[in-house]
């Protein structure tokens, strides 16, 4: 069984024979999943999202009413765009030797490349987020005892962050546009997820002794979102 239909609610669902507990998650993108530990029948799966129903709506609710706040950002002269949580201008140049680049304060963007600027702009983003978030990732992995294969920023879609096959850890290019506590956040959760897959009680008790402020952390996550989605 891969989905389940409750009223005119959608759900991926996912079986897992490491978990004990149903979860519910509503992804960034408004899609709901269900994980489940394997031979779950299709009856106990309505009846927990029947249980959780009001707190559905609710998610969905307040992620609509965040996408409606987001504007579009316009490549033109004096626009703000984030880098590690701080806005820089862009200005629109006749000519320098790279596309794009970040000189004295401003997103220096090449008269020509404005055809493909949206594409210019996440290449960026992309190549300084893989170097940032690598080093993140090795200053974090010793102490927390994990040894990540590899790290890749690429497009995630709603998500942050993901763990994958053999250790492997991705993370959204959009991470570089959070302030760096808050990006730090973000690599710290997938690192623990190498020790706790799911969001137990145990992931967040291990989150808590790796970085002791990390609600807060992920409060500033929340409410830096909408910021950065616009990009």
């Amino acid at each position: 069984m891969n989905e389940l239909r409750v009223d005119d609610l959608q759900f991926a669902v996912r079986f897992s024979s490491r978990r004990k507990t149903l979860q519910i998650t509503v992804d960034r993108d408004g899609s709901l999943i269900v994980t489940a530990p394997t031979g779950t029948d299709a009856s106990r799966l309505t009846d927990f999202v029947r249980e959780k129903q009001f707190w559905i709506y609710k998610k969905l609710a307040e992620k609509a009413a965040l996408e409606r706040t987001i504007a579009r950002k316009e490549f033109i002269n004096g626009e703000g765009f984030l880098y590690l949580g701080r806005s820089y201008r862009l200005k629109i140049v006749d000519s320098q030797d790279e596309a794009l680049k970040l000189v004295a304060g401003y997103f220096c963007l090449r008269k020509d490349a404005l055809p493909r600027a949206r594409e210019t702009f996440i290449r960026w983003y992309a190549e300084r987020g893989r170097v940032w978030l690598t080093a993140k990732v090795r200053e974090h992995a010793q102490r927390m005892e994990v040894a990540p294969a590899d790290v890749r920023v690429q497009d995630l879609g709603y998500r942050w962050g993901s763990c994958g096959k053999g250790n492997r850890v991705y993370f959204h290019w959009k991470a570089i546009l959070l302030p760096r506590p808050i990006a730090e956040y973000v690599v710290v959760h997938e690192l623990v997820h190498l020790h706790e897959p799911h969001h137990t009680p145990a992931f967040w008790r291990r989150m808590e002794r790796v970085m002791p402020d990390y609600e807060r952390r992920k409060k500033m996550l929340l409410l830096r979102a909408a910021d950065v989605e616009a990009h």
